[in-house]
């Protein structure tokens, strides 16, 4: 080996041993999200704006849902989870689970804890599907995993 491939081996070791030294003493935080942060879970809101803006999203983070029950002043939500990004584009709920129901939401609200890393398409689910194609009730998370040997405390 000549000199110059010595000197890019070494700095290619010293890279990765930077970064397994980042990734080792770094601390993730799992956050805790009020979805549609002061708005809540409610109609007319833009969630996906609300998603892109508090991201990125990680592993083991929590959304928290909160709605107030149905009343005579206030529409019934739901959050449903869709199994694809096509019933979620249509805000076909015919395959979606129901993870929080309409009175799930009151008080402190419904907790969703991003256990896994793939892609959660949730929407409201009240009235047929309405709330998710016009009231815009809807929004995409892919949490990140966070780097391997990361400590992860909660918020």
């Amino acid at each position: 080996m000549g000199r110059g491939s010595a000197s890019v081996a070494v700095i290619n070791i010293a890279v990765v041993l930077l970064v397994v030294c980042v990734c080792q003493t770094s601390v993730v935080d799992a956050r805790r999200f009020i979805v549609g942060d002061d708005m809540h879970w409610t109609f007319g809101y833009n969630y996906t704006d609300w998603a892109l803006k508090n991201a990125p999203f990680h592993t083991n983070d929590t959304l928290v849902f909160k709605y107030d029950p149905p009343s005579n002043t206030t529409h019934a939500h739901s959050v449903y989870l869709m199994r694809s990004l096509k019933s979620y584009t249509a805000c076909n709920l015919k395959t979606a689970i129901m993870v929080a129901n309409i009175t799930q939401g009151g008080g402190s609200g419904f907790e969703f804890v991003l256990k896994k890393r793939k892609h959660h398409y949730f929407v409201c689910g009240e009235r047929d599907g309405l709330h998710c194609t016009i009231g815009n009730m809807k929004f995409i998370v892919l949490p990140k995993k966070p780097c391997p040997g990361a400590r992860i405390t909660r918020q």
